[in-house]
């Protein structure tokens, strides 16, 4: 006697409405990295015409070539690194501290400070203020500028404190103290050997947005050999913006403009491609850090 349940036309009918939202859903996300990924190899004429729709076309390497003998780029890209990783660690080295000061219940003034904190995330000084404050602290063409002002985020704070709320027994920590260790010795030999999952998720949200980042850049820093890769590709973006505005000039000139606009545009997608592999490379190995670090942020704050 079979046990199957039988499916009625409106679990099959809502099965095939799943299915096709799935494969939309997974078209609209595949074909802009598909066609940039073919833009990227594809001659410039063949994109900028609009021949080129999905697979790459007249086929070309040029484009990486220049990408790899450009010294402002991989200039860009050692920036961009350098300045990923001191600001990861600067911001891991206040908000883990932090965040769990914060959850000790025997902390007096814990929920004063911490409505304090999220105070900052509703109202700020602005632009202005915090700009006197880092040419104050003589911060301007530096590269605490890059990784200062943001030391950290109170979102993730907030985070990080649920988890050291929930995530770590009690009875471990008390144990720890009843045997005579003291708050840095539990911190550093107990709580952080536990909290793996939450430094990588915070190591993963701060990285990317270091990463990505080109606004303190673009306001702090002045020197071009201190640019991040970020500001090296806009510089490539608004080159080939003006190329395309000046159409109407004429002879040798003109011809010199759309050579640099064809160049720009080779480059561009190139860049989009080299720019976007670490942290797709590094993203599956955190990645079931980083659901469990949100569904702990959803939990409770």
């Amino acid at each position: 006697m079979s046990t199957s349940i039988q499916e009625t036309k409106k679990d099959k009918l809502f099965k095939v409405l799943v299915f096709l939202f799935l494969t939309a859903a997974l078209v609209i996300v595949l074909y802009p990295l598909i066609y940039i990924i073919s833009a990227s190899i594809s001659n410039p004429s063949a994109v900028n015409s609009g021949e080129m729709w999905l697979l790459p076309k007249d086929i070309t390497l040029e484009g990486y070539r220049l990408i790899f003998q450009n010294n402002d780029i991989w200039r860009g890209y050692f920036n961009t690194i350098f300045y990923t990783i001191l600001g990861t660690l600067i911001n891991l080295a206040v908000t883990i501290p932090a965040a769990y000061a914060l959850s000790r219940k025997d902390f007096a003034g814990r929920n004063l400070l911490m409505g304090m904190f999220v105070l900052t995330m509703f109202f700020s000084g602005g632009l202005i203020p915090t700009y006197l404050v880092v040419k104050s602290l003589g911060l301007i063409d530096t590269i605490w500028a890059m990784v200062l002002p943001n030391a950290a985020a109170v979102w993730n704070i907030v985070i990080a404190r649920v988890f050291f709320q929930t995530s770590i027994p009690k009875g471990l920590e008390e144990a720890a103290i009843i045997d005579g260790a003291s708050n840095f010795k539990l911190f550093t030999k107990i709580i952080l050997p536990l909290s793996a999952p939450i430094i990588a998720v915070m190591a993963l949200f701060y990285g990317v947005g270091h990463w990505n980042g080109y606004f303190n850049a673009l306001i702090y820093l002045s020197d071009k050999d201190m640019y991040p890769l970020q500001l090296v590709l806009r510089e490539i973006l608004v080159l080939q913006e003006m190329a395309s505005q000046n159409t109407n000039i004429s002879g040798s000139m003109a011809e010199a403009m759309h050579s640099k606009q064809q160049l720009a545009a080779i480059v561009k997608y190139g860049v989009m491609i080299v720019s976007s592999l670490p942290v797709i490379i590094v993203y599956p190995f955190l990645q079931r850090y980083f659901v469990k670090g949100v569904l702990i942020g959803s939990l409770k704050g």
